[in-house]
C-alpha cells in the first residue's frame, strides 16, 4: 500500500519497522484494539528486515520439547550471556528477557510458525535454540499474515524520514519514498523497531575509519539508522557502544549487503585462522561455536586489509555447514597458500607449527574436549588436531556485519528513555534498535530474536495502552 494514501492520517500505533519486532508489536497492539500502522521502508518482496535471514530463536525451556532436547534454565542461559558480554548487560532486562523466552516462542507457534529439530554439528544448538521450518522468510510471512488478520494497515517503501517529538512525545511521522512526495502519519504511540545503522558505510566509517569500506553486511540494505539518527538528535538516551556489532566471519566472496546467513563460515573451530601474512592471532577453539561466531566479524576487522583465511584438512569435512562458495582447495599447503595469494613459506611453517604443539586427546566437537595446542602463542583449546591430511581446504574471510549495538535505552516496559533520566511519554522500541541494553559486547546464537519477541510484544502492548489513555 502507498503511503501517500493516508497522508494526515491518524492511528493509535504507528511502527517504524517491518521484522520480528516490529510486527510481534503491531499484532499485539492491534489484538490490543489499537488501530495500528507498520511503515516498512523495503518494498514488499525485500519486507521482513534481518528477520528474513535468520533461522532460530534462543529459549529456556525446564524439560524436553518437540523441537529442544534436554533443559535449558534460566540461570544457565543467564550465565552464558554474562560470559559473551562480559557482564556487559542490563541484568534486569537481560533476566526478564529469558524468563519470557519460553512465552514468545510459544506466541510465534500460535501464529502458525512451525519449528523444526535443531541442526547439531558446530551449531550445538540442538538444546538452546528453536529452528524456523523454511528459515526467517517463512517467520516474516507468518507474521504478516497474522498482522494482516488483525487489521494492521502495512506500507512498503516508506522509511521514516522524520518525527514529529514535541519534548519526549510523538506527535508523527514524516514518510518518504519511491519518489512520492513526503506523507505525515500522526499517531498517539510510536513503536521503533527499525533496526540498526550496519548499512550505513557513511556511519559505520565515522567508529572504523577506512576499514569500513571493507565490511560486508550480512543483512538488509535498508537498515541504515535513519530513526536511529531521528531518536538521538531528538535527546533520546543512547546506550550501546558505536564500535560493538553482531559481526560474523563471512565468505569473502559474499555480496556488499544482503548475502545472508548462507554466507557464514562454519569451519573456523575444526582448523586455524590466519591473516593476510600468514601469521594466526586467535584461539579457534575458544569455546562453542554459538557462544563465539559473532567475535571473529570483529577480529578478521582488526586485520590487515580486513581479511583472514581459514584453513582446514580433509578431517572435519562433514562436520560443519558448507557456506554457498565451495573451498579454495590444494593438495600442498604451499600450493594452498600460492592460491589465496600469501606466502607459501610461511604459511607452511604457521601449520607445522600448529601441528607439532598439537596435543594427543579424544577429539570431540560436541564438548569442550581435550585437544589443545602446548607451547604455541596463541593457543587452541579445544579440537586442535593438525592439518595433516590432504586435500587442504581454505576460506577466505571478511568482517560480515549483521547489526550494530548502539542504540536507544528503555526500560522494562520497552519505553524509550530521555537524555535528561525521565522516560519518554508514548515512543517504545524493539529490536536491534535497543539491543544494545542486553549486547554491550559479544553475542548468543538466536537472542536477537529473541529480544525482537520479548520487547516487540512488549512495545505493542504498552503502546496500545498508552494510546487508549
Amino acid at each position: 500500500m502507498n503511503h501517500n494514501e493516508l497522508n494526515g492520517e491518524s492511528f493509535d500505533v504507528v511502527v517504524a519497522g517491518g521484522g520480528n519486532a516490529a510486527l510481534c508489536a503491531a499484532v499485539t497492539a492491534a489484538r490490543a484494539g489499537a488501530r495500528v500502522a507498520i511503515l516498512e521502508a523495503a518494498p514488499r518482496h525485500m519486507r521482513g528486515g534481518n528477520s528474513r535471514h535468520t533461522r532460530n530463536i534462543r529459549t529456556m525451556h525446564v524439560a524436553p520439547t518437540d523441537v529442544l532436547v534436554e533443559a535449558y534454565a534460566e540461570d544457565e542461559y543467564f550465565d552464558d550471556l554474562m560470559r559473551v558480554t562480559g557482564g556487559v548487560t542490563d541484568e534486569r532486562l537481560a533476566r526478564m528477557v529469558i524468563a519470557q523466552s519460553g512465552a514468545a516462542v510459544r506466541w510465534l507457534g500460535n501464529q502458525g510458525l512451525r519449528f523444526q529439530p535443531a541442526l547439531g554439528g558446530t551449531l550445538s544448538l540442538a538444546r538452546t535454540n528453536a529452528h524456523f521450518l523454511g528459515g526467517g522468510k517463512a517467520l516474516v510471512n507468518v507474521l504478516y499474515r497474522a498482522a494482516e488478520a488483525a487489521g494492521v494497515r502495512v506500507f512498503y517503501d516508506a522509511p521514516v524520514t522524520g518525527l514529529d517529538i514535541d519534548g519526549s512525545r510523538f506527535q508523527a511521522a514524516t514518510v518518504g519514498g519511491s519518489g512520492a512526495a513526503p506523507a505525515r502519519i500522526e499517531g498517539r504511540a510510536l513503536v521503533v523497531a527499525a533496526g540498526g545503522f550496519e548499512a550505513n558505510i557513511d556511519w559505520l566509517r565515522e567508529y572504523w575509519g577506512a576499514a569500513a569500506d571493507n565490511f560486508l553486511i550480512r543483512g538488509t540494505p535498508y537498515n541504515r539508522g535513519e530513526v536511529l539518527r531521528l531518536l538521538l538528535d531528538a535527546d533520546a538516551a543512547r546506550i550501546g557502544d558505536p564500535k560493538q556489532c553482531h559481526a560474523v566471519a563471512i565468505d569473502g566472496r559474499a555480496p556488499k549487503f544482503d548475502g545472508g546467513i548462507v554466507t557464514r563460515v562454519d569451519a573456523v573451530p575444526f582448523g586455524i585462522v590466519v591473516n593476510r601474512n600468514a601469521g594466526r592471532f586467535y584461539d579457534e577453539g575458544e569455546d562453542f561455536w554459538p557462544k563465539r561466531y559473532a567475535i571473529w566479524g570483529r577480529l578478521v576487522a582488526a586485520q590487515p586489509d580486513q581479511i583472514g583465511h581459514v584453513i582446514i584438512d580433509a578431517k572435519p569435512v562433514g562436520r560443519f555447514i558448507p557456506p554457498v562458495f565451495p573451498p579454495v582447495m590444494a593438495d600442498r599447503i604451499g600450493e594452498l597458500a600460492t592460491r589465496l595469494g600469501l606466502d607459501p613459506i610461511v604459511l607452511q611453517e604457521t601449520v607445522s607449527a600448529f601441528n607439532r604443539s598439537c596435543q594427543p586427546g579424544e577429539f570431540d566437537h560436541n564438548v569442550l574436549d581435550d585437544c589443545r595446542t602446548e607451547g604455541l602463542a596463541p593457543a587452541k583449546t579445544h579440537w586442535a588436531r593438525p592439518i595433516d591430511t590432504p586435500p587442504f581446504r581454505a576460506y577466505s574471510l571478511r568482517p560480515g556485519i549483521t547489526f550494530t549495538y548502539l542504540g536507544v535505552k528503555v526500560d522494562a516496559t520497552a519505553r524509550m528513555q530521555m537524555a535528561d533520566g525521565h522516560p519518554s511519554d508514548n515512543i517504545f522500541a524493539a529490536g536491534e534498535i535497543m539491543a544494545g541494553n542486553l549486547l554491550g559486547k559479544g553475542y548468543l546464537a538466536g537472542i536477537g530474536m529473541t529480544i525482537g519477541a520479548v520487547f516487540g510484544r512488549i512495545a505493542g502492548r504498552e503502546a496500545a495502552a498508552r494510546a487508549r489513555n
